[in-house]
């Protein structure tokens, strides 16, 4: 029994391309601050704050399903890495932002003022 190599050469491609578009999005969004989205908050934090963690997580999320072969592994070891994973960016999160929020009070209240 002999096994076939199979060529992975335009699904690599393919996910270059999802990858470089969601970068390229991600960089010009940095570079032009829209005030829309950059002005605007959302539970804690700026809309663009979050669009920046939303796209970083898919893709992380897209790394991890195809280069590290994820989408051939069994339903349970998927569900098992990926709901730690949500676990844990969940959690901080919320680190981030209650701490975020309680730096921002101190300062703001605070007879030092921001000095960085």
């Amino acid at each position: 029994m002999s096994h076939e190599h199979v060529s992975n050469t335009k699904r690599i491609w393919i996910v270059f391309g999802i990858l470089s578009v969601v970068t390229t999005v991600e960089v010009l969004l940095g570079i032009q601050k829209p005030a829309s989205l950059h002005m605007t908050n959302f539970l804690g934090m700026n809309l663009l704050n979050w669009i920046f963690i939303i796209l970083t997580i898919f893709k992380a999320y897209y790394i991890v399903w195809a280069f590290m072969h994820m989408e051939g592994e069994k339903s349970t070891l998927r569900r098992a890495v990926v709901w730690t994973v949500i676990f844990l960016i969940l959690y901080l999160t919320f680190i981030l932002l209650t701490e975020g929020h309680y730096v921002f009070g101190v300062f703001r209240d605070a007879t030092i003022k921001w000095n960085f």
